[in-house]
């Protein structure tokens, strides 16, 4: 008995049980993370939209002091313009630090979609010979949890993109209106389609963290 448990080999998982277990895990992972970005958005508008008052404050303040100054006094006001607000300064520099938070959120969602390929090479190979695959849970080829993985990460790669925007000239506009458009496309997050949460959900009722 000793002989055969120390000369024995321990069996490994067939490739599809740990493949499967992987695209589990990344389901996990992809409704964690979209719960964390979820809550970073909130907290980079919260952020944003002080910013936003902030401003509009200093304008409306500027505008009253320029009607009614001298020249002399104009040239002092001028230098209370937004872009010298102390305030405003650390407000940008906490929205930076949101976004900063995003992008590596984002790169953790490209790494599981990266992942998720490396399972469909895996499984090509181990099907090259063109047998017949069986899904690894319910209905989904292997290939639609890529396909799925992909488009997400794409949505939020490209809504991170505006958020870069959106950071860079909300701290310079001096137009207002503008200022409240930049507001609106940080909370609405036009890049982040209707279907997103569809796709996850989907994901993760294949997987087996739903209920069926």
């Amino acid at each position: 008995m000793a002989a055969n448990t120390l000369g024995g080999t321990t069996p490994r998982k067939p490739v599809l049980s740990v493949s499967a277990r992987k695209i589990k895990d990344n389901a996990a992972d992809w409704h964690n993370l979209i719960l964390k970005w979820e809550t970073l958005n909130d907290t980079g508008f919260a952020t944003a939209n002080k910013i936003a008052n902030l401003k509009i404050s200093l304008w409306s303040e500027d505008k009253t002091e320029l009607q009614s100054s001298s020249p002399a006094s104009r040239e002092d006001a001028d230098k209370r313009l937004p872009e010298y607000s102390k305030e405003l300064e650390a407000l940008c520099e906490e929205l930076q630090t949101t976004y900063d938070a995003l992008a590596k959120i984002q790169m953790k969602m490209e790494k599981l979609s990266s992942t998720t390929k490396g399972v469909c090479e895996l499984e090509d190979y181990h099907y090259r010979d063109g047998r017949h695959r069986p899904p690894l849970f319910h209905t989904w080829p292997t290939a639609y949890f890529y396909e799925v993985s992909r488009k997400l990460s794409d949505m939020y790669q490209k809504e991170l993109l505006l958020k870069r925007t959106v950071i860079e000239e909300l701290a310079h506009t001096m137009d207002h209106d503008l200022t409240l458009s930049y507001l609106s496309m940080w909370l609405h997050q036009p890049y982040v389609e209707t279907n997103s949460k569809l796709l996850l959900e989907s994901m993760l009722l294949e997987t087996g963290h739903r209920a069926l």
